[in-house]
Formats: structure tokens, C-alpha cells, sequence
């Protein structure tokens, strides 16, 4: 391991420390104590605080900080943020206040201009292409707030009948341009998955106390999950249809290899058959349902609905 990565290393270790002593680097990085005492050196150069206590119990006390210590990345380390910075950028929405674009003004200016256009040739010839968010949602950074503070939200939800109700949510997500949570419903005792889009008027209830932690509400999202999707499905996939299933899938399926041949297999809610023909009339010839029944023949009838339409 070169130098530089050792000490980024060892920060990132004592980072959650309150005392160390001599050994634990050495042990920890396989390193002599003249190297050790070397690194210790030079950390503190970089910005580590602490002191040195004598005695049986002594050793090195770091200083408590709310400011992140200095972290050194690589010349490859830099290009990946930068890019990964520039494929959020696609993001119209996120549940940041800070946009991406401003991230990226801040950081490069801390750089020397050599760097600054080493960064700026790899944006240039290197590009991420994503789905931006088909309608952006107002109240990402209170969902995200609700689920980190584990409150309950009074929204109202205008995907079809609006109605107003009481959500406890687990997760934010985001699927080819659209932000979902997941997320309890306390009234209808009812675990949902919700568009962000369609979630208006969302206030937090910081009066009460949420009703489940995170581990029983992912336990509620398990429970649900097997129960709900109580009708199983298999469908043979040719090569380009594995592609395009890896592209574009949905957590109620898996893809499966059974000799050498790819599936589709899973299972789905009878509420659910609609979704299911369409998602797999996307396959095109490149899908064959081998069950159910039922998910054959919604399948069909929506490829004789299409044909009708040229006839």
C-alpha cells in the first residue's frame, strides 16, 4: 500500500476512535513502529487533532470535532466523483437542497488547473444517460426527513380517488424516472407503495411518536411482500430479453438460469395483471410465458387488442 492511501487509511480508522495507542496501527496496518510513529506524525500535520497521556491507561486522546478530517482521494478516485456527480445531475429532483451542479463548481475550485482540466477533458468524452423525473415531487426532503426521524406523515394521495391519510415510510426510491416510497398506512392498516408525484399537502407529525422502528416496518414490507403476491409466474427469456430485464425489473421478479436458458420468475397480486401483461408486451418476441394460465391469455388479448388497431 503507497504512503498517501495508508494515511487516508488510518484517518478513516481513528475516525471513530477516542484513543488509540501505538499497536493498534501497527497491527491493524502491519506496519513497524518507527512507521507508525512516522504516520502519527504526519497525521496530525493533516489536520488530526489529539493529545498524548502518559501512564499505564495513557496513549493517544483524539479531540472530539464536528468537521469532517481531511480525506485524500486519488487521481482515480477524483474522476469517479466527478462522474458520478455529473450522472445525478439528471436528477431534476432529489431530496437535496443543494443541486449537483453547484457540488461540482464547489469542489473543482479547491483544485489546481491542471486538475480542474483533466476533470473537464474526462466530462467531456465520457457521458451517463438516465430517465430524468417525469414529474418532479415537491416534498422529497420532507419524506426523506420523516423516514431519518422516523415520523409519521399526514399526506394526501391523488393517484386516483384523493384521499388523505396517515404514513409511516420506510424507503425513498427512485425507478426510471419516478420517485416512490414505500410506507405503512395507519388508518387502512395497509402496506403501499406510493408515488412521490402524486403526494400532496405533506405535513410531518412531530407530536407523535412514529408507531414501528425501521426493523418492524422492513419486517411489514416482508410480511407483505409474501403475501400479497400470492400468484407465481415463469416466463423463458431469449438472450436480448435477458438484456432487456436487467434494463428495466421490478422487485416482485428474479432472473433465474435453468440450463443455460434465462426466466423470468416471481409473483404477482391479482390486482396486478395488467401491469404484468404490459411490462412483459415490452419484450416483444423476445418473452414466452410458460404460467399461468391467466397471464397467458391477458397477454394475448392485448397483443389481438394491438393488432386490431392496424386492421
Amino acid at each position: 500500500m503507497k504512503k498517501s492511501e495508508r494515511l487516508n487509511q488510518e484517518l478513516i480508522f481513528l475516525s471513530t476512535k477516542h484513543v488509540f495507542q501505538l499497536h493498534d496501527l501497527m497491527t491493524e496496518f502491519n506496519i513497524s513502529k518507527r512507521t507508525a510513529l512516522r504516520d502519527i506524525a504526519e497525521l496530525e500535520t493533516l489536520g488530526l487533532p489529539f493529545y498524548v497521556e502518559n501512564g499505564r491507561h495513557g496513549g493517544y486522546h483524539l479531540i472530539s470535532q464536528k468537521l469532517l478530517m481531511p480525506i485524500y482521494f486519488n487521481e482515480e478516485e477524483i474522476r469517479a466523483i466527478f462522474f458520478a456527480l455529473e450522472a445525478l445531475n439528471s436528477l431534476s429532483s432529489t431530496p437535496f437542497k443543494k443541486s449537483y451542479p453547484q457540488i461540482r463548481q464547489k469542489l473543482l475550485a479547491t483544485m489546481p488547473v491542471a486538475q480542474q482540466a483533466d476533470i473537464t477533458k474526462v466530462l467531456d468524452v465520457i457521458h451517463y444517460y438516465n430517465v430524468a423525473p417525469i414529474n418532479a415531487p415537491a416534498n422529497l426532503a420532507s419524506i426523506t426527513q420523516a423516514i431519518l426521524e422516523n415520523k409519521i406523515v399526514t399526506v394526501t394521495y391523488t393517484q386516483y380517488t384523493p384521499e388523505t391519510t396517515q404514513l409511516q415510510i420506510y424507503e425513498l426510491f427512485y425507478r426510471n424516472g419516478i420517485w416512490f416510497c414505500s410506507a405503512y398506512d395507519l388508518q387502512k392498516k395497509h402496506w403501499g407503495t406510493y408515488r412521490c408525484d402524486y403526494m400532496t399537502e405533506l405535513a410531518i407529525d412531530h407530536a407523535h411518536t412514529a408507531t414501528y422502528s425501521q426493523a418492524e416496518l422492513s419486517q411489514l414490507q416482508q410480511d407483505y411482500e409474501q403475501q400479497y403476491h400470492d400468484i407465481p409466474f415463469k416466463c423463458r427469456l431469449t438472450a436480448f430479453g435477458k438484456e432487456l430485464f436487467l434494463k428495466n425489473n421490478y422487485p416482485n421478479m428474479t432472473l433465474e438460469t435453468i440450463d443455460q436458458v434465462p426466466y423470468i420468475t416471481g409473483s404477482y397480486n391479482q390486482e396486478e395483471l395488467a401491469y404484468m401483461t404490459h411490462y412483459l408486451i415490452t419484450f416483444d418476441e423476445h418473452v414466452t410465458i410458460e404460467y399461468p394460465e391467466q397471464l397467458k391469455n391477458s397477454y394475448l388479448q392485448q397483443l389481438q387488442t394491438i393488432i386490431a388497431r392496424y386492421q
